[in-house]
């Protein structure tokens, strides 16, 4: 790639200038208190604002958090966000109420070198997504007129034709930051020509999510381990009965074709947990794949999967995983995906966790963080660098 990195920036100085950072501080929050529930995107971006506070910056941040309607919502503020940014840089981030508004022109103005500033959530203001390039760009020309130079660290909005990704860039010299560039390294070895056996393990809810990644990683793989939710569209392929899983009905012959002409790379679960609702008390069991009641639905990959998964696991030399096992929320149903990560850490292996769900099941089971190889922050930019699509944010470095 030919980008220019946050190190050629910091080699110009920065010592007074502001810098106009583009992070993913996309972080879960619990529903009832507000609280952040996972900080890992707000650690991931840390020694990039590091690095710019060091070297006397006014550093700007600017962020999406879930999916407002491009108008303020408090539920999606990033007003805790901006407190616990705080606690881990060791100073006071300054928040701006609004995103680029009096709010925000003063937070910005008041900003002495070395102090960070957060603005508020960039999906309150509808130029944000939308599709109107003039619409866009107006909201982008207001976002730079904040910064001197644009950093995007923002790996997990890469894959988004957003103004804050895609049209800032073109108004202000640019440079990717540390996570990005760590990120594009990272799965640039997956594209390139991995260390073989070359395992994937594919897990969540729907098939369709994961079709164009599957169809792009068949050739190149040795073995494609399917769990989750998504294994019962395959297993009714095969003729079985799923009770009431999750089902892709109109996937079910596009699943059919996938195992006809995977060479038997495809490895599918033998043994599911089946409950009898979708609940953390529900009563469950082990079943075999060929026994799934018709009344019970599929929560987790059974025993005997894990055991079969890790021992194709074990003689891996690069594993890409992206997406849970089961619905590992719920203790009772997180034994296969727990499994699973484990026998990655244990493969004597290049491991690279997908981001998305799968890193926060990583976090929340309390497995060692550093006992796998790289733990993306972008679940659906992983998989469509992957799949060899053109990410607009990263186009808009390379211009």
């Amino acid at each position: 790639m030919s980008i220019r990195t946050l190190d050629d920036l910091l080699a110009e100085g920065v010592s007074g200038r502001r810098v106009l950072v583009r992070a993913d501080l996309n972080v879960p929050l619990d529903k009832q208190t507000g609280a952040i529930t996972d900080d890992g995107r707000i650690r991931a971006v840390l020694p990039t604002l590091g690095a710019l506070v060091e070297a006397g910056a006014k550093v700007v941040v600017c962020s999406h958090l879930g999916r407002p309607k491009g108008a303020p919502d408090p539920q999606f503020s990033l007003g805790p966000v901006a407190g616990r940014l705080g606690e881990l840089l060791g100073a006071p981030v300054h928040f701006a109420t609004d995103t680029v508004g009096d709010s925000a022109r003063s937070t910005v103005a008041d900003l002495a070198d070395g102090q960070v500033a957060l603005l508020e959530n960039l999906r309150f203001n509808a130029g944000e997504t939308s599709k109107d390039e003039a619409e866009r760009g107006a909201f982008a020309d207001q976002l730079a007129a904040f910064g001197d130079a644009y950093v995007d660290d923002a790996f997990g909005a890469v894959h988004r034709k957003h103004a804050s990704v895609f049209d800032v860039p073109a108004r202000l010299p640019h440079v990717a930051g540390r996570l990005v560039l760590r990120e594009v390294e990272v799965l640039s070895k997956l594209t390139g020509e991995p260390e073989r056996p070359y395992v994937v393990v594919l897990g969540g809810s729907k098939v369709s999510d994961k079709l164009a990644v599957i169809e792009a990683l068949l050739p190149t793989v040795d073995r494609l381990l399917i769990g989750g939710g998504m294994c019962f569209t395959f297993l009714k392929a095969q003729g079985l009965e799923v009770g009431t899983s999750l089902l892709e009905k109109d996937m079910v012959e596009t699943c059919r074709n996938l195992l006809e002409r995977s060479g038997g790379k495809i490895m599918l679960p033998v043994d599911v947990v089946v409950a009898d609702a979708f609940a953390p008390d529900a009563a469950h069991d082990t079943v075999r794949v060929d026994g799934i009641p018709s009344h019970r639905l599929g929560l987790d990959v059974g025993p005997e999967t894990v055991a079969g998964f890790s021992a194709a696991l074990s003689q891996a030399k690069t594993i890409f995983w992206n997406g849970p096992m089961g619905v590992f929320e719920m203790p009772a149903f997180a034994a296969g995906t727990r499994g699973v990560a484990e026998a990655i850490t244990k493969a004597d292996a290049f491991s690279v966790v997908g981001g998305g769900d799968s890193a926060a099941a990583v976090r929340a089971l309390g497995l060692d963080e550093s006992s796998f190889g790289h733990i993306s922050t972008g679940g659906g930019a992983s998989l469509e660098y992957l799949e060899g699509k053109t990410l607009p944010g990263i186009a808009a470095l390379e211009n």
